[in-house]
Formats: C-alpha cells, sequence, structure tokens
C-alpha cells in the first residue's frame, strides 16, 4: 500500500468514528433514554472542554517524549474501549464522565492526525499543500460513510452506534502502528519554555483592541457551531410522533438528511477563495453569521412534508455557515499575528471556538431547552427554539457589523489553499 492510500485510510477512519455517533447521540438520549434536555448539553461540552487543554498537552508528548503516531494509535485504542462501555451506562452523570473520558482521548487525534500526516509525507518528499488535501476531504466522506451507515442499519436510536464507533477507533490505532516512524522533534522544543509550547505567549495579542473583539465575537459564535450537530437529529425523529410524517424517508433516516450538510461544507470550501478576493476577511464572515440565522431559521419552518425544502436548504446553507467563519477566521489570524506566535494564535481561535464557545453553548442551549421550551410530558418546542438560535445568531450579526472594525485588503488566492483551512473543516 503506498503512503498516500496509507494516509488516505487514516483520515477516513479518523472522521468515520466520530461520524458514527455525533450527530445520531441526541436520538439516543432524547428518543430512546429519554434523559433532560439540560445534561444533554453538558455532553456535547464535552468536546470544548477537552479541546481546551487536551490538544496542547498531547502536542508536547509528541514534540519531546513519544513517537507520533505511536502516541495517534494509543488514544484511539484507549478511547474506543471508552466507546465500548457507553451502552453500559444507565444514569445521564455517569454518561457525562464516560463520554468526557472518551473526549479528552478523541480530540487530541484531530491534530495528532495532521502532524502524523504532515511528517510522513514530508520525510517522503511529497508536497504537502498539493497532496495532503486530497487526502484530508476523505475524512468528509468516512464522516458522511458512517452518518449513512448508522442510519441505514437503523442505529440512530440505538447504543449500537457507539460499537460501530468503538470498532473504527481501535481498528485506527492498531493500523497506526504499521504505520512510518514520526519521531519527536525535540529539537525544536528544546528551547522553550512551558508557557510557550502551551501557546500561552499568544495571549498578548488580545491587548490588541481589534483582535479582542475577533476573539469575542469567536467565543460567542463558536457557541452555535455544534447545535444543530446537537439537536438536528433528534428534531427529525420527533416528526415521528406526527402521524402525517410518519415512515417518510426524513424520519425513517434523518441522519442521512443531515450528511447533506457535510456534503455542503466540502462544496464551499472550493467557493471561499473567490469570495475573500471579491468581498474581503469581514464581509466572508458576516456571511458565516447570516447564514447561521438562515440555518436555524429554516429549521425552524421546515417539516418532512411539503418543507422539506427548507431542511434541505438550511443543510446546504450550513457548508457557508461553518466554512466561511472557521477558514476566513483562521486567515485573518495569520495576517493579523506576528509569525513567531502565528501557530499558537491559531490555537487561540481555535480555543475559543471549539473550546470555551462549545462549552458556553452546548451548556446554556440544554438550560434553556429544558427550561423554556420543554413541557412537562417531555414535548419539545422545536420552532420556537430554532427560532431562539437564529434570534441569537441575529444579534451577534448586527453586532459584527458595527462593532468588528476591519478593512478589506486583496488576499492572495494561494494563501487560501485547502491545506491552510484543514484544522478547521467541520471537525468532519
Amino acid at each position: 500500500m503506498n503512503t498516500k492510500l496509507r494516509l488516505t485510510v487514516l483520515s477516513f477512519l479518523q472522521f468515520f468514528i466520530w461520524g458514527s455517533w455525533l450527530i445520531t447521540i441526541g436520538a439516543y438520549w432524547f428518543q430512546t433514554k429519554q434523559w433532560s434536555g439540560a445534561q444533554f448539553g453538558a455532553i456535547f461540552s464535552t468536546m470544548g472542554i477537552a479541546s481546551i487543554f487536551m490538544p496542547s498537552l498531547m502536542g508536547i508528548v509528541a514534540d519531546k517524549y513519544v513517537n507520533a503516531e505511536k502516541l495517534y494509535g494509543v488514544l484511539h485504542i484507549l478511547g474506543g474501549l471508552v466507546l465500548l462501555t457507553i451502552p453500559m451506562v444507565t444514569d445521564p452523570g455517569t454518561f457525562f464522565w464516560v463520554i468526557l473520558l472518551n473526549m479528552i482521548f478523541y480530540m487530541p487525534t484531530l491534530a495528532l492526525s495532521i502532524a502524523v500526516s504532515y511528517s510522513i509525507l514530508k520525510r517522503q518528499g511529497f508536497d504537502v499543500v498539493k497532496d495532503y488535501p486530497p487526502i484530508r476531504v476523505w475524512g468528509t466522506i468516512g464522516f458522511i460513510v458512517a452518518m449513512w451507515t448508522v442510519s441505514l442499519l437503523g442505529f440512530e436510536k440505538s447504543a449500537s452506534q457507539f460499537y460501530v464507533a468503538a470498532g473504527a477507533a481501535i481498528l485506527l490505532g492498531i493500523y497506526s502502528f504499521t504505520l512510518p516512524a514520526c519521531p519527536p522533534q525535540s529539537a525544536s522544543t528544546s528551547s522553550q519554555n512551558l508557557a510557550e509550547i502551551l501557546g500561552l505567549k499568544s495571549f498578548a495579542i488580545l491587548r490588541d483592541r481589534k483582535m479582542l473583539t475577533f476573539f469575542l465575537f469567536a467565543l460567542l459564535l463558536g457557541a452555535a457551531l455544534q447545535l444543530t450537530n446537537a439537536y438536528g437529529d433528534t428534531f427529525l425523529h420527533d416528526f415521528d410522533k406526527n402521524p402525517e410524517y410518519q415512515g417518510t424517508l426524513t424520519v425513517k433516516y434523518p441522519a442521512i438528511i443531515m450528511s447533506i450538510s457535510q456534503i455542503s461544507e466540502t462544496l464551499f470550501i472550493l467557493a471561499i477563495p473567490f469570495f475573500l478576493r471579491r468581498f474581503g476577511i469581514k464581509q466572508v464572515m458576516l456571511f458565516s453569521m447570516i447564514a447561521w440565522v438562515l440555518r436555524f431559521g429554516l429549521f425552524a419552518y421546515g417539516n418532512p412534508g411539503q418543507g422539506l425544502w427548507m431542511i434541505i436548504l438550511s443543510c446546504i446553507v450550513y457548508g457557508m455557515a461553518f466554512d466561511f467563519f472557521n477558514i476566513s477566521g483562521s486567515l485573518f489570524v495569520e495576517t493579523q499575528t506576528q509569525p513567531s506566535i502565528r501557530a499558537s494564535a491559531q490555537g487561540l481561535f481555535m480555543m475559543m471556538t471549539n473550546g470555551f464557545g462549545a462549552v458556553l453553548g452546548s451548556s446554556l442551549s440544554g438550560l434553556i431547552i429544558q427550561h423554556y421550551f420543554t413541557d412537562a410530558n417531555g414535548v419539545k418546542d422545536w420552532h420556537n427554539i430554532w427560532l431562539t438560535f437564529a434570534g441569537y445568531s441575529l444579534v451577534i450579526a448586527v453586532l459584527f457589523v458595527f462593532i468588528f472594525k476591519h478593512k478589506h485588503t486583496t488576499q492572495p488566492v494561494e494563501e487560501v489553499t485547502p491545506a491552510n483551512s484543514l484544522l478547521s473543516v467541520e471537525q468532519a
């Protein structure tokens, strides 16, 4: 098996694991276990909690002590073993801690998968910018295939989805030990202190008012990034309670409908260079915020019958909503920071969106849904739930227009290649 094919398998399995349960865990939680929305919000916050510290810590280990591919393999095997225990959990409190443990093992593998792939490609003389993007796109394909697999097997509301994810994780962990060695590059970090390695020096850029404003908006919008992943699948499942929609394909295979969102992401990535050149970074980020308003608003008025087109359009809009902010945001950080702290500044951006932002959004959304939009029988008012999220996104967009000051300067298309955006893409 040649190098590119081996790394393609790695990328495919990396996101197949996540796609096996990330979109459908809500259906398992609400439809099967019938646990509360407030507690479910905490479940999705585990990704943010783990993202705040684990990628940096595991990066230190890979840089100084252990081969990256071996560390990557061990983390996946441990994560797979944790996933095997999830079907045995019988209360939401324990479920939170088990999912958090799984996320502690999984989240650093997102960065390590890129580090391993880059290291192997460079050592074997490949051009990372040219050769890695076609490999990485198979990660998104793996995510989509996992969603379709779980849906077609009828596992969306079943604990079996975690067995599918566990099998893929353990397989990838074992497979990782067969990859070419990626030894620690201790020479590049030996002169750095702990604060520099953890990227803490990047916090100095928050003294700049424009950068502080940008990162605050990154945190606020980050709170919205996982909401439809958390609640979209169970939202569609709830239509099964209405006789008018029972038996429709949307209700029967909601994960397949939701997978249109991931397909859309791969297409909108290709449109980013045009939009950045034509409108500039600030406008592209604003387009993303408006797209989030549409994403939630279309869900509010959509249904599996005559309103199916709204649900499908919402999934298509998701590609713009997610990619345009993440990728243009990372480019903004790239062009506004000094080279010496650029990498850690990118880490700060990811920490604000996928760390603190995700924790904020997941926790508050669960509490809001439980206390304001769930009746005594556990029935959720999805129409007003989605309108509330849409209103939140609209407020952010309006504030962004007036508060964030940045003049458009033309960006060379070469700066906005898929390779530069790989850390941001969907996280699947």
